[in-house]
């Protein structure tokens, strides 16, 4: 039984300390002010802690408060310890719910400000410009939680038929801002824009095939490529590089642009580029062949970057048309820089006997199935390294075949 009384806490004026037992005793202030406190011993030391003030804290709430944590005590736990946590656990859930309410449109920006650092200007100013144009109206002003399949949809059901190219880079990037925002904790569930085993069953799968087919590059014929390969061979110019790694790897022209000494692994033959890197946002792993391993010791490695072809615009990589500007100069103005993919899946469909998904897969396309990818999660590393050793061997061929 405690030694105070309801009433007299309450009429307590006189500055001092007031024993209640057990440790439990009520501090009154020359100011007036009343607070509880509770005395303990822990590990032979004796501790004090606040329990709150009265009349916001009676006597009731501070003796059952003094129990819970004498119960701590006989558990071998530090009440002070134990609120600490307490409190950084309420100060993260208080972050975390204010962090859900961030809106979509900061949350793009965010996104762009933290990967844009290895995009072009240009490329940076059009990715938020085509989210303003399309999308900002209409989920803009909603949180990540707030987005769902009904939202993304009449983002880009007025612009599917039309624009398709464009609403499917939209619905990419809507995609790539909420995956970031579940990676923060800011949402929930699978993501609304994705398109595989999601929106490919809502949105018409024929329009993004016919656009697909309208984006053309033009490319050099296979038989063609070992000549020109010859050709860059006798050029130690930095596009001249650039252009060899782009042909033997089948890489996308800004994987090479932006490739970095510390994602190739020269002793076990890999060029493993981030899920950043990626078009898919998706990390792949390049095998390299002998002649890749090669050209790349023979890359002179600049001082003062990690780029593998530095440059001194503001992205820190060569130009984006160094590799063009080569090629026209070499009378192949006729050809582009993405064409060589072309040339690299036409030479594999007709000379090989590779398997059509292990082909797709050297070109980082992933054409399996949601359930088929469920099963089948390999990426056929060894089998593209044995594929690309071939093509490598063919580019690097004396002389081309006869038609």
């Amino acid at each position: 039984m405690g030694k105070l009384n309801p009433k007299q806490v309450e009429n307590l004026t006189e500055p001092g300390t007031y024993e209640d037992g057990d440790g439990l005793r009520l501090v009154v202030k020359p100011t007036g002010r009343k607070s509880w406190l509770l005395r303990f011993q822990l590990a032979g030391r004796r501790r004090e802690m606040g329990l709150g003030s009265f009349p916001e804290v009676s006597l009731k709430k501070a003796r059952l408060e003094a129990s819970a944590k004498r119960s701590q005590l006989s558990n071998g736990v530090d009440p002070l310890a134990a609120r600490d946590i307490e409190r950084a656990a309420q100060r993260e859930a208080q972050r975390t719910s204010e962090a859900k309410q961030l809106k979509f449109e900061t949350l793009a920006e965010e996104y762009c400000e933290a990967h844009g650092g290895a995009w072009s200007e240009k490329w940076r100013k059009g990715w938020l410009r085509k989210l303003e144009l399309y999308a900002f109206a209409q989920i803009g002003k909603l949180s990540a939680e707030e987005i769902s399949t009904p939202q993304v949809l009449k983002v880009l059901q007025p612009i599917w038929a039309t624009k398709t190219r464009t609403a499917d880079e939209v619905r990419g990037q809507i995609e790539q801002v909420l995956d970031a925002a579940k990676a923060r904790n800011l949402r929930e569930g699978e993501n609304p824009a994705r398109w595989r085993g999601h929106l490919d069953n809502l949105l018409s799968r024929a329009e993004k095939k016919k656009a697909r087919k309208r984006e053309h590059f033009e490319a050099l014929r296979w038989q063609d490529v070992p000549s020109l390969i010859a050709k860059l061979k006798a050029d130690n110019t930095q596009a001249s590089f650039a252009a060899q790694l782009l042909i033997m790897t089948s890489a996308r022209a800004h994987m090479v642009r932006f490739a970095r000494w510390d994602e190739f692994d020269l002793e076990a033959g890999t060029w493993c580029l981030p899920d950043e890197r990626m078009k898919m946002r998706v990390a792949f792993v390049i095998p390299l062949a002998d002649e890749v391993v090669k050209l790349v010791q023979s890359i002179p490695r600049a001082g003062g970057t990690s780029y593998l072809f530095p440059g001194q615009g503001k992205t820190g990589v060569m130009h984006a048309n160094a590799i063009r500007t080569l090629l026209h100069g070499m009378e192949y103005d006729h050809v582009t820089r993405h064409g060589f993919r072309s040339s690299f899946r036409d030479w594999a469909g007709e000379c090989t006997h590779y398997p059509r998904e292990v082909c797709e897969m050297a070109l980082a396309h992933d054409e399996r199935d949601q359930t088929e990818g469920a099963y089948s999660r390999s990426d056929f590393l060894e089998k593209r390294r044995s594929l690309m050793i071939d093509w490598a061997r063919f580019v690097c061929s004396a002389t081309a075949p006869a038609n």
